[in-house]
């Protein structure tokens, strides 16, 4: 194994596997390239973004809960990036203690962290009235409280260097109700309400905060739909929105990007 591909299983730390570069040496700071840290990052948007960044060099730190996918995604980034710096782990962020397992894992893993994308979260259908008993606390818990525990966890070193940026994953149905949204628009308007938070709390302490508002996007959700290829926007798009609110200089922020498709919300 490649001493910078790593994978954490679980919550067990002795499962952990890889090495660690050595950081006792000043000369590895001067050449570390900047650093991404992403949760779920082995499809959709999630693998667009690393993609996207692996492209610049910067070292990858992100998660799964399947070891299979994270797996595949080392083996494919290593093949187009042979240099590449990835540490996958895998965990749940839906359970807090995952969560703090991965935020403690990253942070033994890299020095610093230039960018937090929270990208982790999932979808079910379901209107509030008739949805699954229970639905909407796992809604919360996968798409806000995952993007709430890991903020706050790998927070304090931005804020050491005052410097840094975060970007929170939201969605259109943050902004609209649409229907058979139920619960997961609920998770999504709060995450965003998160996000707008955290912009107030952190704009006089260096730290960007972005939220993303993407529409319909070609991932695993869609798959074996039966709609044009062109009726669905693209998630390297979305990549390239994220890397274009990354790429601004110190003194200006994104603070908002809505993304839909062409033709418009389906």
């Amino acid at each position: 194994m490649s001493p910078f591909f790593s994978v954490f299983r679980g919550l067990n730390h002795q499962a952990y596997t890889g090495h660690l570069p050595d950081l006792s040496h000043s000369s590895y700071f001067c050449k570390m390239e900047k650093t991404l840290i992403i949760s779920g990052g082995t499809k959709g948007i999630g693998r667009a973004i690393v993609e996207r960044f692996a492209q610049e060099g910067f070292t990858l730190v992100t998660c799964s809960r399947h070891a299979e996918d994270l797996t595949h995604l080392a083996k494919a980034l290593k093949e187009k990036y042979p240099k590449i710096k990835l540490h996958t782990f895998v965990a749940d962020l839906s359970q807090k203690g995952e969560v703090l397992h991965f935020a403690k894992a990253a942070l033994e893993a890299v020095p610093q962290i230039d960018l937090l994308i929270n990208n982790a979260g999932a979808f079910r259908p379901g209107d509030i009235a008739t949805e699954p008993d229970g639905q909407l606390e796992w809604a919360i818990r996968t798409n806000l409280y995952s993007a709430y525990y890991l903020t706050r966890a790998l927070l304090p070193p931005m804020l050491k260097r005052k410097k840094g940026h975060i970007v929170n994953i939201c969605s259109v149905a943050s902004l609209k109700a649409y229907p058979q949204g139920g619960s997961y628009s609920i998770s999504k308007y709060a995450l965003l309400g998160f996000s707008k938070n955290l912009r107030e709390e952190l704009k006089d302490k260096g730290i960007r905060v972005t939220a993303v508002m993407p529409g319909a996007t070609w991932s695993d959700s869609w798959k074996g739909v039966d709609l044009p290829e062109e009726r669905l926007m693209a998630a390297e798009d979305v990549a390239k929105a994220v890397w274009s609110a990354w790429d601004m200089g110190p003194s200006a922020v994104v603070e908002e990007i809505v993304l839909r498709p062409q033709q418009g919300d389906l």
